[in-house]
Parts: structure tokens; sequence; C-alpha cells
């Protein structure tokens, strides 16, 4: 059995720690008669999105004075989080920490929510993260080119991981497919850690996976790093070229982690959370801490990242649309 590498041990070790902490509590002064706000987490706790919010929401609570609790309530590709802040009251103390496969991708894969759009009020894009192309060594190929050339030469034959149906690796492994003309097959994972591991041991040999996840396998040359789905290089990896580089810039896809009301919450209860939001991601130390986890600090806000969200929505639309594919 192969040995996994110590980074990904201690990563899973730390998930592991820190799956039981379903809530956390800030403890910061309070006022008379003001009820906790909780952030709801759209997936499991010790995840990535659970990271970001613990990391925001600290600084926040300072700044509104009073305790965040981060809740994690995952499933159905964050849908149980977004109906549980659609079903409770729109007075500024229930959170959702969105991403963007929730907002973006599930209108269009889901035919059967209860929720729309329409129900949240985007307060800020806390981070924007990348994704990139990985390939197994055992693949002879180095180079985005090359990978386009050789999986075109082996069309059918090939099979294409993502780390879950109806998220950006999914459509990504699809537009590319659609861009070259490739055919592979699909395989979904439940998460990027499981997509990970398979594509470490070789049982598939290629997938757009989290950068995050992919910089140490990449560094020792355990996988190959292809191309990034962004448009601008990372640091984590300053060598490896974006879709820009590469000729094709409209492929372009950085989901994102992001801080959303429910609609009807007062205008100056949204004014103040957005406040308190701006003050946190502009900090240099959490800024600092972010960035080191290989985010990108966004910051957008108010109506230019609901026209965002807007635009997005309807790209990914004509994607699910093209594919059939359907959630339910």
């Amino acid at each position: 059995m192969q040995k996994l590498p110590q980074w990904l041990v201690c990563a899973a070790a730390l998930a592991l720690a820190l799956s039981p902490l379903v809530a956390t509590r800030h403890a910061h002064a309070q006022s008379a008669n003001q009820p906790p706000i909780r952030f709801i987490v759209s997936a499991a706790a010790g995840g990535a999105i659970d990271v970001y919010a613990r990391i925001v929401s600290e600084p926040m609570s300072v700044a509104l004075k009073r305790p965040i609790i981060v809740e994690a309530r995952a499933g159905a590709n964050g849908n149980i989080a977004a109906q549980h802040v659609v079903d409770s009251a729109a007075d500024g103390t229930t959170v959702l920490v969105g991403t963007q496969s929730l907002l973006e991708i599930n209108p269009a894969s889901y035919k059967s929510l209860r929720w729309k759009t329409a129900d949240f009020i985007p307060v800020i894009k806390g981070i924007e993260t990348l994704l990139a192309l990985a390939v197994h060594p055992s693949m002879p190929v180095r180079t985005f080119e090359e990978w386009v050339a050789y999986v075109k030469a082996n069309n059918g034959k090939l099979v294409y991981a993502n780390y879950g149906p109806g998220t950006a690796s999914h459509f990504l492994g699809f537009q590319v497919a659609e861009r070259f003309g490739l055919e592979y097959s699909q395989v979904p994972y439940k998460g990027s850690a499981p997509q990970m591991i398979d594509l470490l041991a070789g049982h598939v040999k290629f997938g757009f996976t989290q950068l995050q996840g992919l910089v140490e396998p990449a560094r020792a040359q355990l996988l190959h790093a292809l191309v990034l789905s962004g448009n601008k290089r990372s640091p984590l990896l300053p060598d490896l070229r974006s879709f820009s580089d590469v000729g094709h810039p409209d492929l372009a896809a950085t989901p994102w982690f992001g801080l959303l009301l429910k609609t009807g919450t007062p205008a100056d209860m949204v004014a103040q959370f957005e406040k308190s939001a701006i003050v946190a991601h502009t900090d240099p130390a959490i800024r600092r801490k972010l960035e080191e986890q290989g985010y990108i600090v966004s910051g957008e806000t108010g109506p230019a990242f609901a026209k965002s969200i807007a635009e997005q929505t309807v790209r990914w639309a004509k994607i699910v649309k093209a594919t059939g594919f359907s959630s339910d």
C-alpha cells in the first residue's frame, strides 16, 4: 500500500480534529437583548469553507460587538444551508457562508430547489480560489498542449476525475473537452480529498483539483500541474500558466466563498454587517492568514458582487444545459 505524503496525513488529521466542532462561539461583549449571529457554513466542519468562516468571523465579532457562532449544515452541495437561512428570520442573525457552486451553478443543476438566488442579499465575496489541472506522472505529458494532444490521440480511452458532480471541477472538464474535441469519461468524487488520494495513487490520471491541495504534490513532482483555472498566475506555483497564458481566457473559473444575508433584512443591519465584513477582509493580519491558505482576497461587495453572481449564473446555466446534467 502506497504511503501517503505527510502533508496529506496532517490535513486529514486536522479535518478529523475539527469535525466535532459543529459550532464555535467567539465570546466578545454582547449588548443586552442582542442574540448571537450564526454563520451557516454550506459544507462539513473542518473543510475549506469552514476555515474561511472562522478566520473572518473573529474580527467581525469584535467589530459588531456580538458573538458569532460558526455552524456547519452540510449536504446537497450547500442547498441544506441555503434553505436553512431562507427559513430563518430576516433579522441579520443568520448568515449564509455561500460558494460559487451553490449560488451560481445549483439554480440550474437542481430542478426542485425551494430557494432562489433572489432570496439572498450578497454582502461580500470574501475570497477566490483557483483550480489546476493535475496529471499523474505516468502520463507522458508535461505541458497543457501536450496533454490536449495526448488525450485527443486516446479519445474515449481515458478517465477524468472531478471532485464532485455539479461543481466547477466537473464543468471545467466538460468545457475543456468541448473546446478541444476531447472524449473521456468523468468520474465524480465526494470532495477534493478523495479525488487527490486517487490522483496520487494513479487510479485516475488527471482532473481539475483545488490548487491548495496540489501545491505540495506538484513541488514534490508526485503530480504535474499543467494549467490554472484563472486568468492570473498564483504565487503558490508562479511558473504554472493560466488559461490566459495558453490563449483561452474565456474558460476561466474562480470558485469563491462569501457572505450573504436573507432578503428582507433591514437596510441598516445590512449596512452595519457589510461594514464589519469590510473591516475583517481589509485587516492585514486576516488577509495574511487567508493568503497563506492560498486564497485571493476579493472583498467585492454589494451591487458589484450581486452583478457578478447574476452574470455567472447565466454562464453556468448554459453549460449545465449543454451537458444535460441534473443533480436531481
